[in-house]
């Protein structure tokens, strides 16, 4: 297929393409990103992930990243905002996987306080979302993030940005893990789809965060290499998503 290039310069030339002559379906704006990446074995994200991905490490060390933030401005391609969907938080748990040389984020989770949109993603893009109630407020420069579920699994934290905002270097750590334009899933017959997206080379700023509860790893039964995780601030970014489609094709 045609492939499309957004960018003509540097080293995300090669992960900012398409493979696919679709149009974008959706839009929306990621808003006060926190991205919490934390090292994980290798060992034990590969019996995490599945078998028809391969997982992407960085010197042979596997990420795992928390981030929570606002979505927003939410809208169908030609269509309005949809009504109810205006604002609402969510957060996702991720890891870094390839496929057929393009790296892309696996999801372990997604939660969004949002039913209908968090339905909408389960079933059109087969993302392993669910809803939760949840509060994003924000008291000056400080983000407030509270979410609760009666199974126990929380995220309650609080951060702030402490720093300017750039593009990640080239070649760093950093690049790696949040310049990646597309999402991988796989059915329950074993078969791998895609989701492209498209947005802006991410400008991070280094964060500080307080994290009073988080059991979403200890839910994956997976225990980061190192408790304190890499922490990067991300003020929004405005997302293009494209529907989802076999990964093979």
């Amino acid at each position: 297929m045609k492939e499309q290039t957004f960018v003509k310069e540097g080293s995300l030339t090669e992960k900012r393409k398409l493979t696919t002559n679709l149009p974008w379906m959706m839009k929306q704006t990621w808003n006060d990103v926190l991205f919490a990446h934390y090292p994980v074995s290798r060992k034990v994200l590969e019996k995490l992930v599945p078998s028809e991905l391969t997982l992407d490490t960085f010197y042979q060390t596997g990420w795992v990243s928390v981030v929570p933030y606002l979505t927003s401005s939410m809208h169908l391609r030609g269509l309005p905002p949809v009504p109810g969907m205006a604002a609402f938080p969510g957060f996702n748990v991720r890891t870094y996987v390839t496929l057929n040389g393009k790296p892309g984020v696996y999801f372990f989770s997604l939660t969004a306080a949002n039913f209908l949109a968090a339905f909408s993603a389960r079933t059109f893009f087969r993302l392993p979302y669910s809803y939760m109630d949840m509060q994003h407020k924000k008291a000056k420069e400080l983000i407030i993030f509270e979410s609760e579920k009666k199974s126990g699994i929380q995220l309650l934290c609080n951060y702030k940005s402490i720093s300017t905002p750039s593009k990640a270097d080239k070649g760093s750590l950093e690049e790696w893990l949040v310049e990646r334009y597309c999402l991988y899933t796989v059915s329950k017959k074993g078969v791998p789809f895609r989701v492209d997206i498209m947005h802006e080379p991410w400008l991070l700023e280094k964060a500080d965060a307080e994290f009073h509860r988080n059991t979403l790893l200890s839910s994956f039964n997976i225990v980061p290499d190192h408790k304190k995780p890499i922490l990067h601030y991300a003020k929004k970014a405005v997302v293009r998503i494209w529907p989802i489609v076999p990964a093979n094709e």
